[in-house]
């Protein structure tokens, strides 16, 4: 038996270091990336002529509207306040150069799809950021005490990533090109207690994307999956800026230059160290509960031995 474990430990360490290898190849192409942009500027326009954001009115979905403009795109801004819209249009225009429309939707209700798929018809569509979405509760707290929204934040966070990618992938495919970027959060990588439904529903959106990149891949699409940790928003109540806390528009500038690394990134390089040394620590809990496991077994066994 002590031949056999000493075996079990040997493969699972060299299983172990292989995972490591794998994760260190990868962390190094986002440092390379990080500090060395190769994505051609061309890129995202060779997509298509136009770019569809979600959530555009605030955050993270304004500060991807803005980029992608500059980039060249024309840009279709959701979002539920007509007003905010309109501003954020007009100071597009003005400043890129690029056209706008906008559609005024609600995410949190799903008879919506209809209307945004007649807004989009006719256009070639080259880039979907799938980035609205709703925390119920900043502070953390028990399920039973959030704020009772679970359906509102159902449609918001999944119908609206599942409804709004069948609308564009279909022309995607006849295509053969396109990208969808799909925003879901630190939180979704592993359960976060006292943020369960918020963390269960970005870890959907973790998994679908995966899953959709699985399929389209072959077909010249790329679907990738974001997980930031902090980033500065209205949603976070406008957290304070620092090394690892960033502002939508550094975090949307450096994520754009990871959209050819995988089917899931952080976006941007001091998220993905949180998030390597996170796994790290969850990886080695687990080989020592392996590990007590085991030396409880066989000295369970050498004590009915022993008898």
């Amino acid at each position: 038996m002590g031949v056999a474990l000493e075996q079990f430990f040997i493969f699972v360490g060299l299983l172990a270091c292989l995972v490591y290898l794998v994760k260190c190849v990868r962390f190094s192409k986002c440092i390379f990336l990080h500090f060395w942009k190769v994505l051609p500027r061309s890129f995202l326009k060779s997509m298509g002529q136009w770019a569809v954001i979600t959530g555009a009115g605030d955050g993270i979905g304004k500060a991807y509207s803005f980029e992608l403009a500059r980039q060249g795109l024309n840009v279709v801004l959701i979002s539920r306040t007509l007003k905010k819209l309109q501003a954020i249009a007009a100071e597009i225009e003005c400043t890129t150069g690029s056209s706008v429309k906008i559609i005024q939707a609600d995410f949190t209700k799903d008879n919506i799809y209809e209307h945004i798929r007649e807004k989009l018809e006719g256009l070639e569509i080259g880039i979907l950021v799938n980035n609205v979405g709703m925390l119920p509760n900043l502070l953390p707290s028990h399920f039973l005490d959030t704020p009772d929204e679970i359906q509102s934040l159902i449609h918001c966070n999944i119908t609206s990533v599942v409804k709004m990618t069948q609308l564009i992938l279909k022309r995607m495919e006849s295509r053969r090109k396109g990208l969808i970027l799909n925003i879901s959060s630190g939180v979704a990588l592993f359960p976060w207690p006292l943020y369960s439904t918020y963390s269960a529903s970005k870890a959907f959106v973790c998994t679908f994307s995966k899953a959709l990149q699985a399929e389209y891949k072959r077909k010249g699409i790329i679907i990738q999956v974001l997980t930031p940790y902090a980033v500065s928003t209205p949603m976070t109540k406008y957290l304070n800026t620092n090394m690892v806390t960033k502002t939508a528009d550094e975090f949307v500038k450096e994520s754009l230059n990871y959209v050819m690394i995988g089917d899931e990134t952080c976006g941007c390089l001091i998220h993905e160290i949180l998030n390597l040394g996170k796994k790290n620590l969850k990886t080695l809990g687990r080989l020592g509960t392996r590990k007590r496991k085991c030396l409880l077994r066989e000295g369970g066994r050498g004590v009915g031995g022993a008898s």
